[in-house]
Formats: structure tokens, sequence, C-alpha cells
């Protein structure tokens, strides 16, 4: 046999796999398209909470350098106690959400040109998690800098509303759409949404100027933190007012919408929210109580978006 024989021969084999492989993936949204998408919110939102308990522990220094734990090892040594497992085993966190953004792309690559929100959307996301792991870093290079831990919190902020943005569309079908509720209420959503955002912004400034830095030698923003929290209420309280007009309004929008499940929804979260949050301040912050406040705060953004989403339907439903 020559030599471009066998090396056709050892090639064909390899075609075979690769393309058996190609064409397992999907090519229409299915269950493993839909379970992906919701994998990848999932695990978005959980790490807001391991996250959280890195900073609430005191373990944000816990390994005191980046990309390494310490200068002269990748893991934790015994002398780091159990603040180096903690950041350490947030920081292996990222490799899950590595894992499911790299899952959720391959289940959409196929469809790029049927699908291409889908295939934007997770490329999207697959980005940015390296980059939001590269921000942490920065955080530990300057000492748990409060206002870059507030942006390192924000950027999970962003990978959960894309993640939820993505769990909208796997269900919505493709096409254009057209606006599906009276434009007062799309108004009205909007500028709910927006408050949200104001009031996630102003939670994090107050936290920044709390008592959780992360570590007992990390700086604080200076700000007022009894002032600050009455400041964080002003936009929480109008975001409920808010929320409670789109929640009456949605028994008028079409029931395909869903607006009242995920208005429902909303009004939910905002009130478990401001329940935790008042409780917390009288109870002297106690961290578990802050990592709930942290979670319930990215599943606003999340249940935020979902409304947003839905104010919509394709053009062909619409006429």
């Amino acid at each position: 046999m020559s030599t471009d024989q066998a090396t056709r021969s050892t090639e064909a084999p390899a075609r075979g796999v690769w393309q058996r492989m190609w064409t397992w993936l999907p090519d229409r949204v299915d269950r493993r398209v839909v379970i992906a998408a919701w994998a990848t919110l999932v695990v978005q939102i959980g790490i807001v909470g391991t996250g959280g308990l890195v900073r609430l522990t005191g373990s944000g220094l816990g390994c005191p350098t980046w990309p390494q734990c310490t200068a002269g090892s990748l893991v934790p040594t015994d002398e780091m106690g159990i603040h180096g497992v903690i950041e350490f085993g947030n920081r292996l966190l990222t490799f899950v959400l590595v894992v499911v953004a790299i899952v959720t792309f391959l289940f959409v690559v196929r469809m790029r040109h049927a699908r291409r929100d889908l295939f934007w959307l997770s490329l999207a996301i697959g980005l940015y998690v390296p980059l939001q792991a590269i921000i942490g870093g920065i955080t530990v290079l300057t000492n748990l800098n409060p206002y870059v831990v507030g942006l390192h919190y924000f950027a999970s902020v962003v990978l959960v509303a894309l993640a939820a943005v993505l769990v909208a569309r796997v269900y919505a079908v493709p096409g254009p759409r057209s606006l599906a509720v009276p434009r007062w209420y799309a108004a009205t959503t909007h500028a709910t949404s927006f408050l949200v955002l104001v009031t996630v912004i102003v939670g994090i400034l107050v936290t920044g100027s709390g008592p959780h830095a992360g570590d007992g030698g990390a700086a604080r923003n200076g700000l007022n933190p009894e002032f600050m929290q009455h400041v964080h209420s002003w936009p929480a309280y109008i975001t409920l007012a808010l929320t409670l007009v789109l929640v009456v309004g949605a028994s008028r929008t079409p029931p395909t919408l869903r607006l009242r499940l995920w208005t429902g929804l909303l009004l939910a979260v905002e009130i478990a929210q401001t329940g935790v949050g008042l409780w917390q301040a009288r109870a002297g912050l106690p961290i578990w109580l802050v990592n709930i406040h942290m979670v319930l705060a990215v599943m606003l953004v999340a249940a935020m978006t979902a409304v947003v989403m839905n104010l919509k339907r394709p053009v062909a439903a619409a006429a």
C-alpha cells in the first residue's frame, strides 16, 4: 500500500466520526437545546450565590493572587485554611460555566442560519464567561477594590440577563416580531426594567459601603451605608408599584404572551427581595440573608427580562 493510500485509509474513519458527531447535533430547537438554555441560566445564577459566599465569609483573598492561587501554587495550600478552599472552589466553578457555554454553543451551531438569535446569544455568553473570570482576577489583584468587586457582580447581572434572553428565545418562533401589547404597557415595562437596573446598581454601591468587604483589610467605597440603604429603597419601591400596574394590566394582554405568569413571577421575586432586604437591615446584615438578597437580585433581573421578552409575538401570529 502506498503512503497516500495509507493516509486516506486513516483519514476516512476520522471523517466518519466527525460526520456522525455533526449530524448528531440538533438542527432545530429540541429538548437538548431547551435544557442547555435553562442550564445556562441556572449556573449563571448559581455562581452569584457561591461568589457571594466567598465575599461574605471573608474569603475574597483566600487565594491572594491570580491566575494562580499563590505565587508558587495553582491550588490552595494547607496554610491558607478554609478561606483558600472557598475562594479556589469558586474559581473552579468557572469551568462549569465554560463547559455549559460550550455545550450550548455546539447545540445551536448547526442552526446558525435558521436561528441566528440563538447562535449569537450563545456565542456572546461563551465569550463573556472568560471575561467575567478575568474581572474576578482583577478584583484579587486590586485587593478587592469595592468598585472592581461591584463591576464583577454587575458582569454577572449582564450574564444572567443574556441567559434569560436565551431561554426566552428557545421557546420563540423565529422571524419578525411586532408589539402585541398596548404602547402604554410596553412603556411601563421598559420604565420598570430601567428602575430594576438602577436598584441593582445602587444595591451594589450599598454593599460596597457595608461591612462585608470580602477581607478584613479590604477598603470600602466611603459612602454612608445607612443613607445608601434609603437611596436603595427609593427605586425599589417605585419598581414594586410599577410591577403592580403590570400585573393588573397583564389581564388585558393576549394569553399567548403569558404575561400573567411572568409579571406574577416578577412581583413574587420583588416581594421576597423586599422582605429579605428589610429583614437583613434590621438583623445586622447576617451573611446568609445578604447572600439570599444577592441571589434574589439576579433572579429579579431574569424575571424582568422574561417580561420584556414577551411583549412581542411573531408577525404572522399577530396578523
